[in-house]
């Protein structure tokens, strides 16, 4: 028989930011007895990946006006049911009629009985626990890439660059049209490691043949060429920014700096001077 994992690795911070709620919110289902979190080396709360869980779904059921008793005895089985770690095909609860339906890889059970009007599943990210709304009758694909930008800008602010790029990635992959912050976003992420400035400059690629006429992209592209070190091609990158919007004056600055290497002196006090006009 396997055992269930008893690592407590998820602080209250954490918790809070998956499963976006308040900390008196998180504390008021902890004292409902709806999990009993480990203490850490400092005293302080930490959770697992099933206490996760069972707080978002004791969360979803109080909010569809649940009672405690019901939600605990929910729990319960729930509890029974998860696994150690999050599987590929994900933990999806949702209702059917009248019934608390649990879906953990390719089994179906009945939590509890009880009306509900959710459907949320987790995503597995790096090790991560995310939650994303699953219900397709009330989202379309264009509201499930925002939700994966919206987590890859998380991550990205967790300085988790491999989960961020992921779920980037996602949002471009399921969105019906063009994503255009996604494809800036996830090429600026991959320009800040020193391995990926090839791989950033495909995305800025892939972008400009969707919105050929952007200076942003144009820009970007240029920067990812020189930190390559192609600065030929950076150079014309950057005057193709500049004809589209002359007034951009980081273009105009990283130009002069480009034409100072190549040895072009009247283009380095050309656009140098027009990035101090355009800055003061």
């Amino acid at each position: 028989m396997k055992h269930k994992s008893d690592r407590h690795d998820i602080s209250v911070r954490k918790l809070q930011s998956l499963l976006g709620v308040s900390r008196s919110v998180l504390a008021g289902l902890i004292d409902a007895g709806f999990v009993t979190p480990a203490r850490g080396s400092r005293n302080e709360l930490r959770f697992t990946f099933q206490d996760v869980v069972l707080l978002r779904t004791a969360f979803q059921l109080q909010s569809a006006r649940i009672s405690s008793r019901k939600i605990l005895a929910a729990l319960a089985r729930l509890r029974a049911q998860l696994p150690d770690e999050i599987p590929l095909s994900g933990i999806r609860v949702s209702a059917m009629g009248n019934t608390i339906m649990v879906r953990t890889g390719p089994s179906q059970w009945d939590a509890n009985t009880g009306q509900l009007a959710f459907d949320f599943e987790v995503a597995d990210i790096k090790g991560d626990v995310v939650f994303l709304d699953a219900s397709s009758a009330k989202k379309d694909a264009r509201k499930q890439a925002d939700d994966w930008y919206a987590l890859a800008d998380q991550m990205a602010e967790d300085a988790d660059a491999t989960g961020a790029e992921q779920a980037y990635r996602k949002a471009l992959a399921i969105s019906p049209m063009p994503f255009y912050s996604a494809y800036v976003d996830l090429g600026a992420l991959l320009c800040e490691n020193d391995s990926r400035f090839d791989d950033a400059l495909s995305v800025f690629d892939e972008a400009l043949e969707h919105f050929p006429e952007d200076a942003v992209l144009h820009f970007n592209r240029a920067v990812a060429l020189e930190l390559l070190g192609r600065l030929a091609e950076a150079e014309r990158s950057y005057a193709r920014c500049l004809e589209i919007n002359p007034r951009y004056a980081d273009a105009h600055h990283n130009l002069a700096l480009i034409k100072e290497q190549l040895g072009d002196q009247q283009g380095l006090v050309r656009h140098m001077s027009a990035y101090r006009k355009l800055s003061s």
